[in-house]
């Protein structure tokens, strides 16, 4: 019973991201799922990442999280276009499905973006189940996590169509090995670009802006 309860939901979900994809598509707009454990710095990251971004391009932001508008708050200082969705109203889930991301874009009105990233609710496992009608979708890992996350949680790095390896300032005060967690990235999703960075110090940032630039480029072409 748990399992067709399950396999309704997706397709329910599989048919809002549908739309959602005619809806991207018809507004020539490219769409981000980035997604995370808790703490792996996705919105600092996405704060450095968007300062660089809004110089050249329109970008909007949905961000989930179960409750708060905290890291809305702060991508907001960047300029963009930012909207909050909070699933305690939905009994808490761990994750964004399609149906909220078309409210939310909708209500946002992302007729002039070029880029909507959304920031998913931090857990390796649901987000990775449920597709939202986006073009590509990011992973990113901490050092201050195990470099067996990849393969601890496959799911989500064969989804992926980047991944980001953040916090690296952190290196020299810890015993991770950031060599074995690319690794083991590529083991489970072989030829995934990853981008090695710190959204602290900036260090390594620019490779992934400009792959998100190229992917808003090559959408509009």
């Amino acid at each position: 019973m748990e399992i067709n309860i399950q396999k309704r939901v997706l397709e329910v979900n599989e048919t809002h991201a549908e739309k959602n994809r005619r809806y991207f598509k018809e507004n020539n707009v490219f769409v981000l799922n980035l997604m995370s454990s808790p703490g792996s710095g996705k919105t600092e990251t996405l704060c450095k990442t968007l300062t660089r971004l809004m110089k050249k391009i329109k970008v909007g932001v949905i961000v989930g999280d179960v409750c708060t508008t905290n890291d809305a708050d702060r991508l907001e200082v960047t300029g963009a276009k930012v909207t909050q969705i909070n699933t305690d109203q939905f009994g808490g889930d761990c994750h964004l499905a399609a149906g909220m991301i078309e409210t939310s874009a909708k209500e946002m009105g992302i007729e002039d973006l070029d880029l909507l990233i959304v920031e998913n609710i931090g857990n390796l496992v649901c987000p990775a189940e449920f597709d939202i009608g986006e073009d590509a979708r990011a992973v990113m890992l901490s050092v201050t996590e195990g470099e067996d996350k990849p393969l601890k949680y496959p799911l989500m790095f064969q989804v992926a169509d980047a991944a980001i390896l953040n916090k690296i300032d952190l290196l020299p005060y810890l015993d991770f090995d950031a060599r074995l967690a690319v690794d083991n990235m590529l083991r489970v999703h072989p030829k995934m670009p990853v981008f090695e960075l710190s959204a602290k110090t900036e260090e390594g940032i620019e490779p992934w802006v400009q792959w998100l630039e190229d992917q808003v480029a090559a959408k509009k072409a």
